[in-house]
């Protein structure tokens, strides 16, 4: 295999994905000349197109693929990516054509790599890693499963001795990966259509575990088993590292850090929720065994901004709260709903869902419909398919979900009439969630809000 920097052409099919585009930023900020296919123009492919990226959406074999040099041209592509014309011409043209988990992995053999995984809870644990990294002004470069609001990018470059990286369990990319240090938040089943089983999923976190090289470089949620030796972490009881006396003061949520042997009291952000005071706590723990003083990294909580569509938060005049979450899975659901039931425990919400793989929705079913019981008003909207088939999944709707659920005030909608249904409604707080397309709902629901309902 050739060195990825022999390569000066870099060709990503699905660069539209948030894990191929951090990539594809990568070599563009490393002066390469990057292009790539998506099957639809969004908000980041525009964003890539602004920033110098050439990007087309046809699956043609048009004149800048036909003037590429296989010797100097690398194709790289998501296992999201079915048959295309344009990978099948790589493929018998015999271009080098690698996964993306492979060219990652191939970036972390070379890098000091801190890769956060779980199946809930990395994106916002490597983008506040990787903020605390420019913190502290650490060589670093990150790659991130979201849109980190002090980056606005998913990925960053401020040097490359260091990686940050989120560790995806989906097709088992993770385990390409060369982690010096890692952290496992969470192991709940999920990508059945993957794993099979929980036993099968754990039993892959317990693999990626067995990649990083020393026992206190791994970094475990406690209660979690991995099959080896590594430091815990959780909140509100003992660990190797745990925060406690967590308060809400305002719109800002206080707790305090113990590592074995000191406290750090007052640590302050505006991140709400419990388990993100979780994530803040390996993060701390991790920059710490790193060598970051605590008055650095305490600085850098204070000024974390979140990751886009992870709790984003508005305010409105006449007291209305809506947020937007990209949760897609019971438990993630259970986080963001409990967050807002703990902080606004006597306001009406209105929940918008998005179911996303008919899979998810057959496998969860029952776990989606008592976490949406929570709610007070729920617009369930149809099965976002990704990757999938409905004729695959027979049966598998958004009506047979919402026969599940308990609550009066229910009903389906498809995403163009979502937006309509959601201003007859009344609410105090609106929650937008899912992991599809329904962050298209997001800019019209906020312009409508800030006009119409001012006091």
């Amino acid at each position: 295999m050739k060195n990825l920097e022999t390569y000066q052409n870099f060709y990503f099919v699905g660069i539209g994905g948030i894990g191929m585009s951090a990539l594809a930023r990568y070599f563009h900020a490393s002066g390469k000349n990057v292009l790539g296919y998506d099957k639809t123009e969004t908000k980041l492919t525009s964003t890539l197109i602004l920033e110098g990226i050439d990007i087309v959406f046809e699956d043609t074999i048009n004149e800048k693929i036909q003037n590429l040099d296989k010797e100097n041209t690398l194709v790289i592509y998501t296992p999201a990516i079915k048959k295309l014309d344009i990978l099948n011409y790589f493929n018998e043209t015999q271009f080098t054509v690698l996964k993306r988990a492979k060219v990652l992995g191939m970036i972390t053999e070379n890098t000091n790599c801190i890769a956060i995984a779980g199946t809930h809870g990395k994106t916002t644990t490597s983008s506040l890693v990787a903020h605390l990294c420019k913190e502290a002004n650490l060589p670093f470069s990150c790659f991130l499963g979201g849109i980190a609001e002090n980056f606005k990018s998913n990925f960053f470059f401020n040097g490359n001795e260091i990686s940050v990286v989120e560790a995806d369990e989906y097709d088992r990319s993770f385990l390409n990966l060369s982690p010096d240090w890692a952290a496992i938040t969470s192991t709940d089943a999920d990508h059945l259509d993957i794993y099979g089983d929980k036993a099968t999923i754990e039993q892959g976190f317990s693999d990626f575990a067995n990649l990083v090289p020393k026992n206190n470089q791994l970094f475990v949620r406690k209660g979690i088993e991995i099959g080896r030796p590594a430091k815990t972490y959780t909140v509100n009881e003992e660990a190797d590292f745990y925060s406690d006396n967590i308060r809400e003061i305002g719109d800002q949520i206080y707790f305090d850090f113990h590592t074995s042997t000191e406290k750090i009291s007052d640590f302050v952000w505006e991140i709400p929720g419990i388990h993100n005071v979780e994530n803040a706590t390996v993060a701390i723990a991790i920059l710490n065994n790193l060598g970051v003083d605590f008055e650095t990294l305490k600085h850098g909580i204070a000024n974390f901004k979140g990751i886009k569509r992870r709790y984003t938060k508005h305010n409105f005049e006449n007291g209305k709260i809506y947020i937007d979450d990209y949760a897609h899975h019971p438990t993630e659901l259970n986080a963001v709903i409990g967050s807002i039931k703990h902080f606004y425990p006597s306001k009406k919400l209105l929940v918008a869902f998005q179911p996303h793989l008919f899979s998810r929705t057959r496998d969860f079913a029952d776990g989606f419909a008592e976490s949406l019981d929570q709610a007070d008003e729920l617009i369930l909207l149809d099965i976002y398919p990704a990757r999938e088939l409905q004729e695959n999944f027979e049966g598998i709707t958004s009506a047979w979900l919402l026969e599940k659920i308990k609550l009066e005030k229910k009903e389906v909608s498809t995403l163009d009439e979502a937006f309509d249904k959601i201003k007859e409604k009344d609410f105090d707080v609106l929650l937008t969630v899912g992991a599809g397309n329904i962050d298209t709902l997001y800019d019209g629901i906020v312009e409508w809000l800030n006009e119409n309902n001012k006091s």
